[in-house]
């Protein structure tokens, strides 16, 4: 397709209503209505394709932070008064909520973090500490978020272990077969992303998770980018540790999960000291509390997370298999679009979890996130934290556009008349 020429995506324009500022295509579809953040300063439809970089939030967290914040805020664990009694009630809750959602056996497999990125330093350095040594292999694969690269290259500096790298099929999945090859009776670890968040690829947990206990190891698993669009069973899946971040459920900032094992959590050391982990504390030594307390040193993430447990009530109630169908249908109509133009190289494989890589010939994705911009769609441009994997595609970087449960093909109408300018711009 010439620059001059346009999808049949493209035409579609969006009619704005000047009473409302509302496009016929948002109130047609209810649930974007639910999100204040997808709209402009004068009302007019924002086309945000960057939830799997930090998704918008619907308006029941944004007024559940806001009454924990306000009439019922107080201090959990601590107090005798009333309100921080019910404060602790609702902080607990969000826990329970947590486990039921990802198919935990107990809510004491659930550790507040906050986010993924800390997840995974509390276990390279709590449950690495205790079980590495020097000659241990720690397997990583190629596409990895850098949060999950550089926790476990600290703790291999630190305890003589050596990092396997996983590399991946030739449409960008996490290889197996090689993985059945890398692992040895040294393995002590792998830690894989569930989807990637550059290529969309979705892992075969279940299969990791066996080949990995097949030799011993353990399995943790990077969440971020399945727990907000898959339904989860942490039994199903067979892994060992679980982690991912509130603030791509649809949920606040500064706070996560770290889900693991209750064996295993039970034998890991504390990470960080302080209030809270504690049963005892005394100048000559101290006692610590069981898990998932152990873990959650000093004042926790209290509001943020009852704002996690109003985002977990919101994904459940539009389902989650629901939401993976919808933002993979998406992703596979918006790569069928970027096939025909011929300027445009794509990444990863056909079937993703709603994520779409790609490059345009003689476009920096930064010019093109910038033109995208004037346009009022908002796409992500760079590395991605995965510069191992932008090495292994041989980019310096890419344009993603990653779908959450609010996107529709008016935004990849946009995205693509966005494209079709920079075309003409660049011609």
């Amino acid at each position: 397709m010439s620059a001059s020429q346009t999808s049949p995506l493209v035409s579609s324009e969006v009619e704005t209503r000047p009473d409302k500022g509302l496009s016929t295509a948002l109130e047609a579809n209810g649930v974007r209505a639910d999100f204040p953040g997808l709209f402009t300063a004068n009302g007019k439809p924002w086309h945000y394709l960057d939830t799997a970089a930090s998704s918008q939030k619907p308006q029941k967290v944004i007024d559940a932070m806001s009454r924990a914040l306000g009439a019922d805020y107080a201090t959990v664990h601590r107090g005798v008064y009333g309100r921080s009694a019910q404060m602790t009630l609702g902080y607990e809750a969000a826990r329970r909520r947590v486990a039921d959602f990802i198919g935990a056996d107990s809510e004491d497999e659930v550790v507040f973090v906050r986010g993924a990125t800390e997840g995974i330093n509390l276990v390279a350095q709590s449950w690495g500490m205790a079980n590495l040594r020097e000659g241990d292999r720690i397997v990583l694969s190629m596409l990895e978020h850098h949060s999950n690269i550089v926790p476990w290259q600290m703790i291999a500096e630190r305890t003589g272990a050596v990092i396997d790298v996983c590399p991946l099929t030739e449409d960008g999945r996490i290889d197996l077969g090689a993985l059945e090859d890398i692992l040895t009776p040294r393995t002590k670890i792998v830690s894989l992303a569930h989807v990637s968040n550059v290529l969309g690829s979705v892992l075969d947990a279940r299969a990791a998770a066996d080949l990995a206990h097949s030799v011993g190891a353990k399995l943790l698993l990077d969440g971020c980018q399945s727990a907000p669009r898959m339904a989860l069973d942490m039994t199903a899946l067979g892994c060992d540790f679980y982690v991912f971040s509130g603030h791509k459920l649809y949920g606040p900032t500064g706070i996560g999960v770290l889900w693991g094992r209750k064996d295993l959590l039970e034998d890991m050391p504390p990470w960080q000291g302080g209030g809270a982990m504690i049963e005892k504390v005394e100048f000559a030594r101290s006692t610590y509390a069981p898990p998932p307390q152990r873990f959650e040193a000093g004042t926790p993430m209290i509001t943020e997370a009852i704002a996690l447990h109003a985002a977990i009530d919101y994904v459940a109630e539009q389902g989650p298999d629901r939401l993976f169908a919808h933002e993979a249908a998406l992703a596979k109509t918006l790569r069928e679009e970027l096939r025909t133009l011929n300027s445009v190289k794509l990444f990863g494989p056909e079937e993703s979890a709603g994520i779409v890589s790609f490059a345009i010939e003689g476009v920096h994705p930064h010019d093109l996130g910038t033109i995208l911009d004037e346009e009022d769609v908002a796409i992500r441009a760079g590395h991605h934290c995965a510069q191992p994997l932008m090495e292994h595609l041989g980019v310096p970087a890419t344009a993603r556009a990653s779908f959450g449960l609010y996107s529709d093909d008016s935004d990849i109408a946009a995205l693509l008349r966005g494209i079709d300018r920079t075309l003409k711009i660049f011609a």
